[in-house]
């Protein structure tokens, strides 16, 4: 969904844009981490919202938003910014990782956040990407935009302020 040059994302939602004046942009990470792509060549910038690590809980999630897990969000991305041209050689590319926290469950039951984070990273790897910054973990939420034109990730947290990635 694009608003006032905003391509505002969901939890499981994915987009990607080469417009100049937009950003792309997702909120309330909690155990929740967005993967960033960005292809300086071509100034397109990508992101997924990732929920959960694997697919295989949900058959009909997994149809209807591929972005709401690692292992179908990251291919669709993939995709998507393939699709609007992006370079074949991703090894130029550049990946950031924001979320992944521990948000909702202090005793460390389900340790969500990550086990998001290691999928996403295990299927990164073996798509030739790795990661080059990231900001995750610890115990609060993130809201992540990405500047289209400049490739800029800017991070917020209620109470942390601002900062780049």
């Amino acid at each position: 969904m694009s608003k006032q040059g905003v391509m505002m994302l969901g939890i499981g939602d994915l987009g990607a844009s080469k417009t100049p004046g937009e950003t792309v942009k997702t909120m309330a990470l909690g155990s929740c981490l967005a993967v960033i792509c960005l292809d300086p060549a071509q100034r397109c910038v990508g992101m997924v919202h990732v929920a959960l690590p694997d697919s295989s809980v949900n058959s009909s999630r997994r149809r209807d938003r591929p972005g709401y897990f690692a292992d179908t969000g990251i291919p669709a991305l993939l995709e998507e910014m393939t699709r609007l041209g992006c370079g074949a050689d991703r090894r130029k590319w550049l990946v950031k990782l924001v979320g992944g926290a521990n948000v909702a469950d202090a005793s460390n039951t389900f340790n969500i956040g990550k086990r998001n984070a290691m999928a996403i990273k295990k299927i990164l790897w073996a798509v030739g990407l790795v990661p080059k910054a990231e900001d995750i973990g610890e115990n609060f939420s993130r809201t992540v935009e990405v500047a289209v034109a400049t490739g800029r990730v800017t991070v917020t947290s209620p109470g942390r302020g601002e900062w780049n990635l």
